[in-house]
């Protein structure tokens, strides 16, 4: 069995940092990607971003130049989100996925082969 056990989430105003972080209990496929989605109230989960066993990574637009993700290791996975705004606002998702070394695109709910349950990053002032 996979599990991923995503912490880190919280309240912070807008301009804040948080740090998000995923623990991996093991990879089912080696070379799968880690990622993080996210699904605000009343829109449609999205890829924001994911990397690769080489370090190759992908970013969706929105979050480019403010959201970093990392690993230590084959088993955490992270997300450092600065310079939020308050259209972070969502619950983010840590995932395992297919990427590009498949021919896939990392960030498609299509490419996913785990989830995790999600932590809440809420900004507000």
């Amino acid at each position: 069995q996979v599990h991923l056990t995503e912490s880190g989430g919280g309240t912070v105003q807008p301009g804040g940092s948080l740090k998000l972080s995923c623990q991996i209990s093991r990879r089912a496929h080696p070379n799968a990607y880690g990622a993080w989605f996210r699904q605000a109230p009343g829109k449609e989960r999205e890829g924001v971003a994911c990397l690769g066993r080489a370090g190759d990574t992908t970013y969706t637009d929105s979050i480019k130049g403010r959201f970093t993700i990392s690993k230590d290791g084959a088993n955490t996975l992270y997300l450092q989100l600065s310079t939020l705004k308050p259209e972070d606002t969502a619950m983010y998702y840590c995932a395992l996925t297919r990427g590009p070394s498949w021919g896939v695109d990392c960030l498609r709910m299509s490419a996913v082969l785990n989830w995790g349950q999600g932590t809440q990053v809420n900004v507000s002032s």
